[in-house]
């Protein structure tokens, strides 16, 4: 079995198409819905107070050495799904910007918590990461999902929250590694409005 790379993307990925899914997102208010973070707590995105909250969604992140559900070349062919690990890796990178910004940050994905964890302590990610795993908040606002090896997993997008508010969505989010810097630019712009 070759080892996957997954810290890096290969050059000829598919590209996602707006699909118009997220469409409806802008300006709703978040439910009060609790999530299990790998830090231990539970977090409900709605009474979160920072200035600004970045959730990053994610389909899944990989393990190394251990084959993805479905294989690989079955992976890499669906526009959107590979980038989980330098998506979060590029949030992790300038995590420093995103707080100085005001800014938390928060990866989810329907992974659990005990999966999630490996990857919080291997990319040595500064930030929670959040288990949607019943997809509670995935289902309450109608976020993107599609269906690989028997799993239903939220498609790539990226919401910026004020106030308990979607404010912005990124959608789809393509190259994933990019996906930190785009937030950046976008809080930027707003803070000096």
């Amino acid at each position: 079995m070759a080892t996957e790379n997954f810290l890096s993307l290969p050059t000829d990925l598919p590209v996602p198409y707006n699909d118009g899914a997220c469409n409806h997102l802008c300006g709703l208010t978040l439910p009060s819905i609790t999530l299990q973070a790998t830090s231990g707590a539970t977090v409900d995105l709605s009474k979160e107070q920072a200035p600004w909250v970045v959730v990053y969604c994610y389909p899944r992140t990989g393990r190394p050495g251990q084959e993805l559900p479905g294989g690989a070349d079955a992976w890499n062919a669906i526009p959107g799904a590979r980038g989980c690990s330098p998506q979060s890796c590029g949030y992790r990178d300038h995590y420093a910007e995103l707080q100085a910004l005001g800014a938390s940050v928060y990866g989810l994905s329907t992974q659990d918590t005990e999966y999630q964890s490996e990857a919080v302590e291997r990319l040595h990610l500064p930030f929670p990461l959040l288990s949607d795993e019943q997809l509670t908040l995935a289902k309450a606002l109608q976020l993107p999902t599609f269906t690989f090896a028997g799993l239903e997993l939220i498609k790539r997008l990226t919401l910026i929250i004020r106030a308990g508010r979607i404010e912005e969505v990124f959608y789809p989010v393509f190259p994933s590694d990019g996906d930190a810097e785009h937030v950046i630019a976008w809080l930027q712009a707003r803070n000096n409005q």
